[in-house]
């Protein structure tokens, strides 16, 4: 298994541009909200516990998180969590209320990841590696971590392998 290090400098060699990043903290959000609310809806019982495939995705998301980095698998988990908590109210609707969301935040979520990658002049990174959708949340996560200060360390190891960010098309990088 890749180091958090690893998967976050890979993910960050697709996400430079500073425009292209916070668009990722918008569109990254509504597909992970979108792919719980989806999977929220088909349920099923196992020694009297109601299950969904949502569920079982957080879980298994989660821990994989945790695996990788404690802190910032803990803000993924209750990230998570929250998408789970939402998208069980919102799969508790009428179909067209559920569909609609689900589909409708997935298809723009997606459509704000391409405007990004406009900026950006590259490819989304899970073209390449199919990880990029899993390791995506994270990246949004700890890119947040940054910009409040947190995690110097893992930043400067991000950039020292990927490069500063910057806004493409000006010399000046920050």
């Amino acid at each position: 298994m890749k180091t958090l290090q690893q998967q976050l400098i890979q993910y960050a060699e697709y996400h430079r541009d500073k425009r292209n990043i916070m668009t990722h903290f918008v569109g990254i959000p509504m597909i992970v909200l979108a792919v719980a609310i989806l999977l929220s809806r088909p349920q099923f019982s196992l020694l009297g516990i109601h299950l969904t495939p949502a569920l079982l995705v957080v879980i298994a998301a989660s821990v994989y998180y945790l695996k990788l980095d404690r802190p910032l698998g803990i803000a993924m988990a209750l990230f998570l969590g929250l998408c789970l908590w939402l998208a069980t109210l919102t799969a508790a609707q009428p179909t067209a209320v559920w569909l609609s969301a689900g589909v409708g935040l997935f298809v723009v979520g997606w459509i704000i990841q391409f405007i990004g990658h406009i900026y950006e002049r590259r490819k989304p990174a899970f073209f390449d590696d199919v990880m990029g959708l899993a390791i995506g949340p994270l990246f949004v996560a700890a890119e947040l971590a940054f910009l409040l200060g947190l995690r110097q360390s893992l930043q400067e190891q991000v950039e020292a392998g990927a490069g500063p960010t910057v806004i493409k098309g000006q010399t000046e990088a920050s």
